[in-house]
């Protein structure tokens, strides 16, 4: 493939600097002032002499007079460029200062005489001389994916991008924020696990040389927070990164941030309160509303959001757990293309749940109370031993949040843990493994507890109104593209 004419151009100009003695990527220029803050209080800056830097995205030259467009931060301030303030360094700017090069500028803050806010420049100096030029009409691009593949250029030229990601970093420290107000530690656990759990999911395998033996990439964080408990910290929790090698598409990527929190002594009731404390408590925080608008759907989050029996519900659109067969639930299975390697009752109608209503709950709303065989971790219902003590949050049609009363029983544990390595056997690759080294934990003794699985990546789409989980990833997984 030829080698880009912009490219080629700006190796000769930089060979030519470097001839005059000019490093185009020098060491240090020192900043006293940003653009952001020129921009945001401009009448505290007018008439002073400032040093910014920041990228140049535009040029535009009028015989002695030169006008550029300087953006950092996603603010962006003009320069204002005057022969008989800069003299020869004028001619100088014009030669070898292209848009997408970085600098650095000394000048006075200004107004022109159409009152556009600029910086008067009076010296200036390459920081980073860029090889290539910046497209012109980056939102016009047909192929989306080209966006996701290069997504500095993506954030870079679009303003709305930039802001989605600054809000997704303001979530995460907020979040922090939140549970250190109410004490919580957090923690880091181990990415590589010898044995994974938390989630019914299909892991990434890879192997450790030094010891000869196969390790797999967590699909949650549950078993070791719940070690922590164990070990007599009340309240954890941590945000990171879980991995499943699953499904690709608006909704899923198979590496995604979590946050995973357990409060000894709760119950699910109590982390249905503390998720939409802190939900409500990051939209405020980062939008200064109650309120989303997601395409066409208008979401309240504000009030007391409603709360949804499973089975009920399924009961209520004609399938009754009570009375139907499986023979009938199998043919609804087929009816809606639900596969299934082994038929479990439980799990089937909460499959066929998802299908049928999961996508129904736009505005924020609990579901309780799922079939005992869904949940392996969770402990029994204490009014229904053939439920468990299981909630899901659904917003927008997508579940951001799974929460349990945790079980804290070995001997049960062990036997719920026992009945996945039967499903794994009859084929099912999702069934959890069993960890014997946690039920030793668990016979220890670890207090009642509660706890949630929050995805960070699908709050964030909720909170930045975007349609697809790859908009709000910085670089969601693509299949390769094409030589």
């Amino acid at each position: 493939m030829p080698e880009r004419k912009d490219f080629l151009d700006r190796l000769k100009k930089i060979d030519e600097l470097k001839s005059m003695g000019i490093n185009p990527y020098p060491h240090y220029f020192k900043v006293n002032s940003t653009i952001r803050e020129i921009v945001e209080s401009p009448d505290l800056f007018m008439g002073k002499n400032v040093s910014i830097a920041g990228r140049v995205m535009a040029l535009r030259y009028h015989g002695k007079v030169g006008f550029g467009d300087l953006s950092m931060d996603n603010f962006k301030i003009q320069l204002f460029l005057k022969y008989e303030v800069l003299k020869d360094n004028y001619d100088f700017f014009k030669k070898f200062v292209d848009k997408s090069d970085i600098i650095g500028v000394e000048g006075d803050v200004v107004r022109t005489e159409k009152g556009e806010l600029s910086i008067l420049v009076k010296n200036f100096i390459i920081l980073t001389k860029s090889l290539y030029d910046l497209p012109h009409a980056w939102f016009g691009l047909e192929d989306v994916e080209t966006r996701y593949r290069q997504r500095y250029l993506d954030m870079l030229l679009n303003k709305d991008v930039f802001e989605i990601f600054r809000k997704r970093s303001m979530i995460v420290g907020e979040i922090r924020r939140f549970l250190d107000s109410k004490g919580f530690l957090e923690f880091e656990t181990p990415i590589l696990q010898p044995v994974y759990g938390g989630a019914n999911a299909k892991p990434f395998i890879t192997h450790v040389n030094a010891i000869d033996r196969n390790y797999y990439l967590r699909i949650s964080d549950e078993l070791y927070l719940k070690r922590l408990l164990v070990a007599g910290y009340p309240k954890v929790f941590e945000i990171g990164k879980d991995f499943r090698n699953e499904d690709i598409d608006s909704r899923h990527n198979p590496e995604f941030t979590m946050i995973e929190i357990y409060e000894a002594f709760k119950d699910y009731n109590d982390m249905m309160e503390l998720t939409e404390n802190l939900i409500k408590h990051l939209a405020q925080k980062i939008n200064g509303s109650l309120k989303v608008k997601i395409g066409e759907n208008e979401i309240d989050l504000s009030g007391e959001w409603k709360k949804v029996k499973l089975l009920e519900k399924l009961k209520e659109g004609g399938v009754d757990p009570n009375t139907i067969t499986d023979d009938e639930i199998k043919k609804l299975l087929e009816k809606y293309d639900i596969k299934m390697p082994s038929y479990v009752r439980g799990i089937a109608l909460t499959k066929l749940f998802e299908e049928i209503y999961e996508h129904t709950f736009i505005n924020p709303t609990f579901v309780i109370d799922y079939p005992r065989e869904s949940t392996p971790l969770c402990k029994l219902h204490r009014n229904d031993p053939n439920l468990v003590e299981r909630f899901e949050l659904f917003i927008n049609g997508i579940e951001i949040a799974n929460g349990y009363t945790e079980l804290n029983d070995p001997i049960l544990q062990e036997k719920f843990f026992n009945e996945e390595v039967e499903r794994r056997i009859l084929g099912d690759e999702e069934a959890q493994q069993k960890d014997t080294d946690f039920i030793e934990a668990l016979r220890v003794g670890m207090p009642n507890a509660g706890g949630v699985g929050i995805g960070i990546d699908r709050i964030s789409m909720i909170l930045t109104s975007a349609k697809s989980i790859k908009e709000v990833i910085y670089y969601p997984i693509l299949a390769p593209k094409n030589d």
